[in-house]
């Protein structure tokens, strides 16, 4: 499973997500020092925007433990992990990133650990004990949920995944789920006036999830839920779609089905999705077959020039579409945690993120993405009026 319970398989055969053991324990950033390379082995190099200048070699840092307590920010991620280890490390290399952009600011100090269920607590204590005054992760769901479960916290604290919890203290949530877009969808197809919706998915875990919270937010906007269709290869359901007008599909499927299932369908039907099906603009030849599928992203892939995505580094080379959410994630998260730190929500949020624009309900940072249409096996902004 991912960090956020979904789009990567089991930890037995992991897609996604690889073995990248880190060797390298807790390390202390600079405020203002460039980019450091991830602890994998030969991480991607991380560059400016324009132009991009020349790297630097990182400066070897003492260990976790050999450095006195100070006031500093703890980042605490599954580095070890066997299975999470390349996730932790995109979000490591977007929150330094940002780190490095933020002038006189407290350094950051990295503590890595290997199972967060685990070990998350006793981490945690330690960045304590070693100065943290502020405080980002962990990052996988039971390893927020084991954080959340030890009682009140006093320190500002952003874990980098979301648990059903209702919180009085200083611990907040900021996460990337999918089912948040699923749920967005079908607030833009009431606002493009569709009247009824069928749900089209493949049975996985990731394709029920986005599902259920396509239909639950459907109905709830008083929308018509048809029959939901199972796509297991035979695509003569979908072909006998209806195409009276107010009818809409959503699209609860991984990228490799919804390419399969999309030229099924009926190019008349307005047909919804999530980033799920979104592989960036660079794959133009295997986004053709998604033609006219709408979705939600983040200004990451899907705005080069927007302001926020225009200031910060971008690996080179490019990671993987799925890496480089989780890149954009530790961007916005060190962003966020200065807003916990210095007590100052109310004249900063909604935040304009590189992920979204985010803003907070209770102590959950939300984050509405960015609406688009693939054109020409692009993904393409639609204008925030657009009734599509």
């Amino acid at each position: 499973m991912s960090v956020f319970g979904c789009a990567t398989p089991t930890p037995t055969a992991p897609k996604t997500v690889t073995p990248a053991p880190v060797s390298q324990p807790a390390v202390q950033t600079p405020p203002a020092a460039p980019v450091t390379a991830s602890p994998a082995a030969q991480p991607p190099v991380v560059t400016g925007v324009v132009p991009a200048p020349a790297p630097l070699a990182a400066t070897p840092l003492p260990a976790i433990g050999t450095e006195p307590a100070a006031p500093h920010i703890a980042l605490l991620l599954p580095l070890n992990s066997p299975v999470f280890a390349k996730a932790a490390a995109a979000v490591q290399q977007g929150f330094l990133a940002a780190a490095g952009k933020e002038l006189n600011s407290l350094p950051v100090r990295v503590y890595p650990c290997s199972d967060e269920s685990a070990e998350i607590v006793a981490l945690y204590q330690k960045a304590l004990r070693a100065g943290a005054v502020a405080i980002a992760g962990p990052l996988t769901r039971n390893g927020v949920a084991a954080l959340a479960a030890t009682g009140p916290v006093a320190t500002p604290t952003l874990a980098l995944n979301l648990v059903d919890d209702t919180r009085a203290d200083q611990l907040y949530f900021f996460g990337l789920p999918p089912e948040t877009e699923a749920r967005q969808a079908a607030q833009r197809a009431t606002t493009a006036g569709l009247l009824s919706a069928t749900v089209v998915s493949t049975n996985s875990p990731l394709s029920k999830r986005l599902a259920q919270a396509f239909s639950d937010e459907w109905q709830r906007e008083g929308g018509i839920l048809q029959a939901g269709i199972i796509y297991d290869g035979d695509p003569t359901p979908l072909k006998d779609l209806s195409q009276e007008p107010g009818t809409s599909v959503f699209l609860a499927a991984e990228p490799d089905k919804a390419r399969l299932i999309r030229p099924y369908i009926n190019s008349a039907i307005p047909v919804y999705a999530t980033s799920q099906v979104f592989s960036g603009n660079t794959n133009t030849l295997t986004n053709y077959d998604l033609a006219d599928v709408r979705f939600f992203d983040m200004p990451w892939l899907l705005q080069p020039d927007h302001p926020a995505v225009m200031i910060y580094p971008h690996v080179v080379p490019p990671m993987t579409p799925d890496l480089e959410r989780l890149y954009a994630l530790g961007i916005d998260a060190y962003r966020l945690l200065q807003v916990l730190y210095q007590h100052n929500p109310a004249n900063v949020l909604p935040l304009d993120g590189v992920t979204g624009k985010i803003s907070r309900n209770g102590h959950v940072f939300q984050r509405e993405g960015i609406f688009a249409i693939m054109r020409q096996g692009l993904g393409v902004p639609v204008e925030g009026k657009s009734r599509q």
